[in-house]
């Protein structure tokens, strides 16, 4: 399997998997809004600004994973430029589609990773909890 496919398929299957946990995570919470009425327990007022402040935490994550991914990747593809510059009368190799799709899942998997990560623990957190 090359690497390319492996990327592929660990980002089909985050995909797959926070699209599974994501709502397994929001009916669990909905319901526990419901059940806390008016006056909820200290417990599910926790739950409820983690809720806020975790969706925060998780995008910044996000956001400077990608950013980072991205200037990695930027800085590869100018240092290959450079140096086929740098040979006389070779023309400048630009990167290939595939190069350039392969550093696109590269930052979209990086990306999707914090929020993944974080996705699926309130699943396993919440179901287990229930079970108690």
């Amino acid at each position: 399997m090359t690497r390319r496919t492996r990327r592929n398929t660990s980002l089909a299957i985050k995909s797959a998997e926070l699209a599974l946990a994501t709502p397994l995570v929001i009916a669990e919470r909905m319901t526990r809004m419901a059940l806390a009425g008016s006056t909820p327990s200290a417990r599910d007022r926790k739950e409820f600004h983690g809720m806020i402040s975790e969706k925060a935490v998780a995008f910044a994550q996000s956001w400077q994973a990608m950013a980072w991914q991205a200037a990695r990747v930027n800085q590869a593809f100018a240092a290959s430029l450079f140096q086929s510059m740098l040979v006389p009368g070779r023309r400048p190799a630009l990167p290939s589609a595939s190069a350039l799709h392969d550093a696109a899942l590269g930052v979209l998997g990086v990306g999707l990773g914090p929020v993944h990560r974080k996705a699926l623990a309130n699943a396993r957190r919440l179901t287990r909890s229930k079970r108690r």
